[in-house]
């Protein structure tokens, strides 16, 4: 039996942040939207395992999509917290040098950071331990524009927004192929309720799973098809009472960003994520990577209680290149990149993709013009 054809005008694939973001987006500007979601709930993927930080914009290269979006992002996503009532705190970011080695490179992060139009104060070791006297520090950058949110408290006053412009959320609707069908999108879901839907336009907002399906996507040219590689990163949280209001961030080392602290909107301390390589999607916490976190932690705060790390949890980021190739930067792929009218495909969109979705969402609704 030939299964049922559907018609809509919108289709976005993935219901996490930056999904939702751009259903938004697409639904207040009038578009009738309808929002596919492989699992059982919104946001379970990238969008739940993250560190919920708001990002100032410190490390990305001038230029970029990333600095761009998540300068512009940050400065939306406040004003959208705060006129929407989503909870969150500017807490500011602490970037700590050790030693005279590292503090050197404090002012290259800070000309970096201005080069994109954040600005970031330096300080030395004996101001910044008066105000965290608990840790071992040469020197140290304030990011006063970084913060932390409530994810889940964001994508739901985005998803109430798309359904009160007539959009709608459908779970367990997972697209099992694609393709581009005369000035139109023929997209097979499966699920409960299996259909053909024909859409005029289609974003593949799917996250870890938007390279997989635009990999099958028949009518995309070969050479709009990266290749995706899986890198994970796991917390730990640590429990009872600790000194900091901060976020603390040690000098980048080559790799990474090094063994951080963030905190929740309830006070709680994590740290994480590292980065760890791997084939294929995989959320498991090997509670032996504890070892290296307490080596880099006490790095720079000696007092740390290793009987109080705790595994919390995993994400993996969805990364452009391996691990020898250096930066990547979002790829938002419109008509003007592929060629293919009324699609857009988001590939690579890890950190700082939260801090980012709302910009993302608005050079989306551009691409498809």
């Amino acid at each position: 039996m030939s299964q049922e054809v559907l018609e809509t005008q919108t289709v976005v694939i993935g219901a996490g942040v930056v999904g939702l973001s751009v259903a938004r987006a697409l639904a207040l500007e009038g578009h009738e939207v309808l929002v596919l979601e492989a699992g059982d709930r919104f946001g379970e993927g990238i969008s739940s395992r993250n560190s919920e930080v708001i990002h100032a914009g410190i490390y990305y290269p001038e230029s970029s999509l990333k600095a761009r979006l998540c300068v512009d992002g940050r400065r939306l996503l406040y004003e959208y917290c705060e006129s929407h009532k989503v909870a969150y705190r500017k807490c500011g970011k602490w970037v700590v040098a050790t030693d005279l080695e590292q503090s050197g490179r404090l002012e290259t992060i800070k000309d970096g950071a201005a080069s994109n139009g954040v600005a970031l104060e330096l300080f030395d070791g004996a101001f910044v331990a008066d105000r965290i006297p608990d840790i071992r520090v040469a020197a140290g950058l304030w990011s006063a524009e970084t913060g932390i949110l409530d994810t889940h408290g964001l994508m739901l006053s985005l998803l109430g927004e798309v359904e009160d412009a007539g959009g709608q959320l459908v779970l367990r609707a997972r697209v099992m192929g694609a393709e581009v069908n005369g000035n139109r999108h023929r997209l097979v879901v499966g699920g409960s309720m299996p259909c053909i839907l024909e859409a005029e336009n289609v974003i593949n907002a799917a996250g870890l799973g938007a390279i997989p399906l635009a990999r099958d996507w028949q009518g995309l040219p070969a050479e709009c098809k990266p290749d995706q590689w899986y890198a994970r990163g796991v917390y730990f949280s640590y429990s009872g009472r600790h000194p900091f209001n901060h976020l603390i961030y040690p000098v980048p080392e080559p790799g990474g960003l090094g063994v951080h602290l963030t905190l929740d909107l309830a006070g709680q301390a994590r740290f994480g994520p590292d980065v760890e390589w791997i084939d294929q999607e995989d959320y498991t916490v090997d509670p032996h990577r504890v070892r290296s976190f307490i080596t880099g932690i006490r790095s720079w705060w000696p007092a740390l209680d290793p009987n109080r790390l705790q595994p919390a949890y995993a994400g993996v980021r969805p990364k452009l290149k391996g691990p020898d190739g250096g930066f990547s930067d979002f790829r938002i792929d419109g008509p003007g990149e592929h060629g293919v009218e009324g699609l857009v495909n988001l590939f690579g969109i890890e950190s700082p993709g939260l801090t980012s979705c709302l910009a993302i969402a608005d050079l989306v609704k551009a691409r498809l013009v």
